[in-house]
Order: C-alpha cells, then structure tokens, then sequence
C-alpha cells in the first residue's frame, strides 16, 4: 500500500481526488490546502496547489514529492499554463508528471501525456480533461515509481517559457488585436479572471463571458455588465443602442 500526502486548492483536482481515493493500492491520508506541516506518506502530491513548499517538505516523503502540471514542460511554467495555451494559439498542450525541487516547475520529469485543445475550449474545460488524464496516468506509474522502476529525465531548462499568475487587470481586452486573437482571449480568460472591456460613456466594466467567430468576425454571444446578471448581446444592444468600448 503506497500512502500519499496531496497537496492541492482542490480548484480543478477532483479527478486527482477521486482517483486516490478509489485506488486499491493507494491510501491517501491526508489533503492539504495550506502550507502547513505534514504527517508521514510515502509520496506527496502536489496539484494545483498554487504555494511554494519549502525544500526540507519536499523532501520528507521516501519517495519524494511528484507534482501534476497541465502543460508539457518545460513549457509554460508557472500559475497560468491552460490560459497561456489557448491565448498562444497552441494546437496540443498536456500532462506532465515529475519530481519536483526547490525551483519552480523546474524537476526532471517522470511521465507525459500529450492532449489536442479543442476550437472551444475554455480555460475550464481544458483543465478538466487535462487532470482527469492526469489522474488516470498518476496511479498507473505510482507503483513502478515506487518499485524504483522509472527514471526522470531532466528538462531542457534552455526551452522553458512561463505562463505567470493572471489577476483581474490582465482580462482586458486588446482591441488592437485580430478578431481571433480576441476570441481565444476571450476562451482562455474564463471563468477567471473574465475577458472584459469598459463601456463608453458610463465607463462601466463588460464582461464578454461567451463569444465566436462566425466568417473570421467576432461575435459576442453573452455578456454581464458591472453590477448585473448575465444578458445576450441581442439583450445587451436593446439597452445600448449606442456605446464603444475602451
């Protein structure tokens, strides 16, 4: 029986959760939320757990400390690899499962799993199929990881790019930017931190929360303008026969 530590927010881990749990061969002991000190496992996981754990932690656990990372090292390191990955245009991202260090995103890597990035994807929907794939491979390897049947490749530290943390400013729309630019903009922004834009002349914030392309022209399917609830844009220019963004 392999125990394990998880370290994770739980924003998009359920799968990584439930996997643990159902798994005849793994005992999961304890979840942590917070930084704080951890009881005895045999390995810790670390899931979009969004803290940075000290090496001494890290490095309790006989096994080490194995993180699941939705991008495919070394690229898009950091907070925001999903949303990174949609705004860039990317075709494919995945799982990577590997040891983890002191630096960030930074250990060799035990495990990859490529996934396609459908034409409507959100930022939400694509961490979900990316961790549920991931759960899937983590109970797999476990017990050859264990067996000390798997040897982690280092990564090529010369290729890393970073995806950093997003906060609520970083959802302004670029109206300089092509109609397909802003529409995958758009995708990755949701549901957080919410593509948005200020409406002229009441300077009130819009958040554009669904949209497509339709013959390469942007088009807006459903809005929420500051302090309201959720409208069609057909609702939204009933009520806003003449407006701009900003």
């Amino acid at each position: 029986m392999i125990t394990i530590n998880l370290f994770t927010s739980e924003k998009h881990t359920q799968p990584v959760i439930k996997a643990l749990k159902e798994a005849k061969n793994i005992k999961l002991l304890d979840i942590y939320k917070k930084l704080n000190s951890a009881s005895k496992a045999d390995v810790f996981i670390i899931a979009d757990f969004g803290q940075i754990i000290p090496k001494k932690i890290l490095e309790m656990p006989k096994y080490g400390s194995l993180c699941l990372h939705p991008s495919l090292l070394p690229k898009y390191r950091g907070a925001s690899p999903v949303q990174y990955a949609i705004m860039n245009a990317e075709k494919e991202t995945g799982m990577t499962i590997f040891k983890m260090d002191e630096k960030i995103d930074h250990g060799p890597v035990i495990s990859q799993k490529k996934v396609k990035i459908k034409p409507n994807d959100i930022q939400e929907t694509l961490y979900k199929r990316l961790f549920i794939i991931g759960a899937q491979v983590l109970i797999t390897i476990l017990p050859t990881w264990v067996e000390g049947k798997i040897k982690p490749r280092p990564q090529d530290h010369s290729k890393a790019t970073y995806a950093p943390l997003l906060s609520r400013k970083d959802g302004k729309i670029n109206w300089q930017k092509s109609d397909a630019e802003i529409e995958r903009f758009i995708r990755a922004m949701t549901p957080w931190p919410s593509a948005w834009a200020y409406v002229q002349p009441n300077k009130k914030r819009l958040k554009i929360l669904k949209a497509h392309l339709e013959n390469g022209k942007l088009v807006f399917d459903l809005v929420q303008l500051e302090g309201k609830k959720p409208i069609t844009w057909k609702q939204f220019l009933a009520g806003y026969s003449t407006y701009r963004f900003s």
